[in-house]
């Protein structure tokens, strides 16, 4: 069955200037905004944006609004979907991490930024989504030390207990890091975990990764590839408006 927009939301119904960039404050690189984005991250530098236009027409008042957006609007100064002050200690986390390794600093807020808008509609506990799109890879630079190689066995080995002791020193709560310990360690082969939160981080990952790993002119290949491998009815769209 089709799902059906409300207006407010329906991109048809939208005028010029409601899709709009806004510089970082951090880096000065151009963010971009639609007018109901309570913020995003610059996916340069990491840095939270707020979206100084914020345009939330009809949400202001409908019953279905918390549903519709991923945020109460009622409570969004100073609030994202998200919790805000826990990514940004994750983010920082990242960035020590791999410290110079700018490509997979990248990944991971890319991860991040895609695994939020899933959020919006297919639901979960957005800390666990946050703190497993930041920490998926966190891994790699301890296969490459032990292993010798960044392959995704070792990854998988190697992350978990690393994103368990960021997630202790942040304070994160056991039943949290459990769960994000589980998908770190198995976003690459899906093992022995299906939760919607593992659902969302799998297709994140996979949106970001897609142009490093197929050829992305073979329209068919690539629609056969995102219908097949895709978790949630979200992410296979934001794919096939990504690419197709």
């Amino acid at each position: 069955m089709k799902q059906v927009l409300c207006p407010g939301q329906d991109t048809r119904y939208w005028r010029a200037g409601d899709i709009f960039e806004v510089p970082c404050g951090g880096c000065g690189n151009a963010v971009e905004f639609f007018k109901d984005d309570a913020a995003r991250r610059c996916r340069a530098c990491g840095r939270r944006v707020v979206n100084p236009r914020l345009s939330l027409g009809c949400a202001q008042w409908c019953e279905h609004a918390k549903e519709c957006l991923g945020f109460d609007p009622a409570g969004v100064e100073g609030k994202d979907a998200l919790d805000m002050p826990l990514t940004d200690r994750l983010i920082d986390e990242v960035k020590r991490v791999f410290g110079e390794d700018r490509k997979r600093i990248d990944h991971a807020l890319s991860v991040f930024e895609y695994a939020e808008e899933i959020l919006k509609k297919e639901g979960g506990d957005p800390k666990v989504v946050a703190a497993a799109a930041l920490l998926h890879d966190i891994g790699i630079k301890e296969a490459e030390r032990v292993h010798g190689s960044s392959a995704a066995k070792y990854q998988e080995m190697e992350g978990p207990k690393i994103a368990e002791g960021i997630m202790k020193d942040l304070g994160l709560d056991g039943d949290t890091i459990e769960h994000v310990s589980r998908i770190v360690g198995s976003h690459h082969s899906a093992v022995d975990i299906d939760t919607v939160e593992f659902r969302i981080i799998w297709d994140a990952d996979w949106i970001s990764s897609i142009p490093d790993l197929y050829n992305i002119d073979d329209r068919d290949k690539l629609e056969e590839i995102i219908e097949n491998l895709f978790k949630t009815d979200t992410g296979r769209e934001i794919a096939k408006s990504r690419y197709l």
